[in-house]
């Protein structure tokens, strides 16, 4: 039975804030992190206009609200997603339990496979609706860069689900979750018994069967 499991070593280790801050996993969280960020604050800040002056605001992008809501709940949760797996990427080498870093793990991969095609659908929609806008009258670097952000999301969820699908292949041909212990392995059949088996020596001090020996004194 190894030692590691998911890229850690079983028995748990210590926080080193280096190595972690150096990992790829970790630089590429923070770049969706800040990615994230500024998608939903872009459109937050200056995504919605008033083009007639009256009435109630419309979203930058074709005055299609269903855009804006769904680019800024997409950032808002991968800025949350971002933070929880940051800090159980920094509490998984302490985790000495295998079933526990195999459900972290399966956990980021489908999470970050889930956002880079949500990601994707964001940035085709966006651009979609942005060639139909139209220009003049709304403020076009935050329209763009919220466009280019969602690009940048897709590459970084994509080679974050990469990583985890690394690291659950990882864990998967270093630890044998099937193991059992052999001495309590009750569906195993017991070893047969020695050929060479022999009675125990002794002499049976006892007359013809049916004869009573009185005791000597």
């Amino acid at each position: 039975m190894q030692s590691n499991a998911y890229g850690a070593s079983l028995a748990g280790g210590a926080f080193d804030f280096e190595s972690f801050v150096k990992k790829p996993q970790t630089i590429l969280r923070f770049l969706s992190w800040v990615f994230s960020i500024v998608v939903f604050a872009s459109i937050t800040a200056e995504g919605y206009i008033n083009p007639h002056t009256e009435g109630e605001t419309k979203c930058m992008f074709n005055s299609n609200d269903s855009a804006c809501s769904y680019a800024v709940g997409i950032g808002i949760l991968a800025f949350l997603g971002c933070v929880i797996f940051l800090l159980l990427d920094a509490y998984f080498p302490n985790i000495s339990n295998a079933k526990e870093r195999k459900y972290i793990v399966v956990g980021d991969l489908s999470f970050s496979g889930a956002w880079t095609f949500l990601w994707f659908i964001c940035f085709c929609v966006l651009t979609s609706q942005w060639t139909k806008t139209d220009i003049g009258l709304v403020k076009a670097d935050a329209a763009r860069a919220v466009i280019a952000f969602s690009f940048f999301s897709i590459v970084t969820w994509a080679l974050l689900s990469y990583f985890a699908l690394g690291r659950y292949r990882q864990g998967v041909s270093e630890f044998n979750q099937d193991y059992t212990d052999p001495a309590q392995d009750h569906s195993s059949p017991y070893p047969p018994a020695p050929s060479n088996y022999q009675q125990a020596p002794f002499t049976n001090n006892q007359g013809p069967q049916g004869e009573y020996q009185p005791p000597t004194y």
